[in-house]
């Protein structure tokens, strides 16, 4: 048996259920899920939201590009193959941005995803992307423990990573800690509905579609299919805001997309 093989049989034989109710053992479950499926996740965000994760993503970064300072310093958590971050970088004129992740698989693709943008861009003649890859930086690190100072952060990104960390709360905690007076956090992940029929649907959808490109892709369904039940432990959208306002942040935009599955966030650390 190859070593991806044996990888992927001992993620079939985890109990799901488990290691999503068990903060203790959660995000080691995580963190082997996403290094397994790091070289497609792009693919697979695209596919699965049927192309409208990039006019969400979109979105998110025309709202950072209004909000930070040229030469900010930007923090991208669960920045998986980097395409937040790179897009952070090219969004606000000579922001510092850092990526981080807790799958080491996935840092090693947003670094070799930067190096074939710069070697592109070198071949065309372009400087642009060149400029983006000597202000960007990705390393392997938890949400919950940032290695990063008090008050040094002008924007923290965060694209479905709120929902995989064993706590959220803590987080949080960690974002509004190292936020600058008047830095803000920009928020995009997946909700519970609050419409029952709806929530019915929509985790439906996911478990089905999540378990079958699972399979078809890695022989796994358990890789995608862990976001219905992760989803269904999560909060609704009302409640991520409420989440946010307790840790001491002002929520400015609260925008709801697939009628509430779907919520960008912007918050602000208030002015001292």
């Amino acid at each position: 048996m190859s070593r991806k093989e044996g990888r992927r049989g001992a993620l079939s034989e985890l109990d799901l259920d488990e290691h999503l109710a068990n903060p203790g053992i959660r995000q080691r479950f995580v963190t082997r899920m996403f290094d397994e499926i790091a070289p497609k996740y792009d693919r697979f965000t695209r596919v699965f939201s049927l192309g409208m994760d990039t006019a969400w993503k979109r979105e998110l970064l025309a709202d950072l590009a209004e909000r930070v300072p040229r030469g900010g310093a930007v923090l991208d958590l669960a920045c998986g193959t980097g395409d937040l971050a790179v897009g952070a970088a090219r969004a606000v004129a000579g922001a510092r941005v850092t990526g981080l992740d807790a799958s080491p698989r996935m840092i090693a693709e947003a670094g070799e995803r930067l190096a074939r943008q710069r070697m592109a861009a070198q071949s065309s003649g372009s400087g642009a992307p060149g400029d983006v890859h000597r202000r960007l930086q990705f390393t392997v690190g938890d949400m919950m423990h940032l290695p990063v100072p008090d008050v040094s952060i002008d924007a923290v990104t965060i694209g479905y990573g709120l929902r995989n960390v064993p706590e959220p709360t803590r987080a949080i905690a960690e974002i509004a800690r190292v936020l600058r007076p008047g830095g803000r956090v920009f928020v995009l992940d997946f909700y519970l509905p609050e419409r029952r029929v709806w929530r019915v649907l929509f985790l439906w959808y996911l478990r089905a579609a999540g378990n079958l490109v699972g399979w078809l892709w890695h022989r796994e369904p358990v890789v995608y299919g862990y976001i219905a039940p992760s989803i269904a432990r999560y909060v609704t959208a009302d409640e991520l805001a409420r989440m946010l306002a307790r840790a001491g942040l002002v929520v400015e935009r609260d925008r709801r997309k697939l009628f509430g599955g779907i919520a960008l966030h912007t918050a602000r650390r208030p002015a001292e």
